[in-house]
């Protein structure tokens, strides 16, 4: 039986995108989501394991460690998708978010990657975690000051990782800027961010399925971070 991957925050957006190209390939999925939406049901019908975890409850890690290892005897890879883009203007209380944006950005993937090496380094062939970074690890936020920093806390975290499960565990992250837009964007924050990378689109989920395709299929790259932002960083 071929290994799943485990796909944490994909019950929505991005996350929803990979688990549905797998699923469309004929590769087994685990998943975490926080909220029940309607597609989970359908994603249930189509044999994905789905399991609901909120990773502000302390014994988050714990719990879906205890399943996987109750479940699984390997993981193929572990994507790490959960996402918070919680900002200090709406969040007036400066520790607690600073707080929630390090845990579910840093804490909860260091935990969870030390927590499945065992799984992971169990798969047949080499296997792979994959950190869903951000653009403005490079930069910085002035509107999103915690959460950049936490993200570059992973990202750094993708080189010690790599070091420490080489070579039977590549670990690498994808870097994205705009990817879609939400429904609510209105068309003037629509045409404002377009214009801040030279390709000027809305590239879609599947270049980050793409990169991600890259990384499961290398049999070489580790400890890198894959930029998909359109070349922003030159504007």
């Amino acid at each position: 039986m071929t290994a799943p991957i485990l796909i944490t925050g994909a019950g929505q957006r991005i996350g929803l995108a990979i688990v549905q190209h797998f699923v469309a390939n004929n590769q087994p999925v685990v998943m975490t989501f926080r909220t029940r939406h309607s597609v989970i049901d359908e994603l249930e019908q189509l044999g994905v394991h789905c399991m609901q975890i909120d990773f502000n409850e302390p014994d988050s890690v714990t719990r879906l460690q205890a399943k996987l290892h109750t479940h699984y005897s390997a993981l193929r890879a572990v994507i790490h998708n959960a996402s918070s883009w919680d900002c200090e203007a709406n969040n007036p209380n400066f520790d607690t978010l600073f707080d929630n944006m390090m845990r579910i950005h840093a804490k909860i993937p260091y935990q969870l990657n030390l927590a499945l090496a065992n799984l992971l380094q169990a798969s047949s062939s080499t296997s792979d975690i994959i950190h869903l970074t951000d653009y403005v690890v490079e930069t910085g936020s002035p509107k999103h000051i915690a959460y950049a920093a936490s993200k570059a806390a992973l990202d750094n975290l993708t080189r010690s990782f790599a070091t420490k499960f080489a070579p039977k565990i590549k670990v690498n992250a994808i870097a994205p800027s705009l990817i879609i837009f939400n429904e609510h964007d209105d068309e003037q924050y629509k045409a404002k961010t377009l214009s801040k990378s030279l390709m000027g689109i809305e590239p879609g989920c599947e270049e980050i399925i793409n990169s991600i395709e890259l990384l499961l299929r290398s049999n070489y790259i580790t400890g890198r971070t894959i930029p998909v932002d359109g070349g922003r960083h030159l504007k």
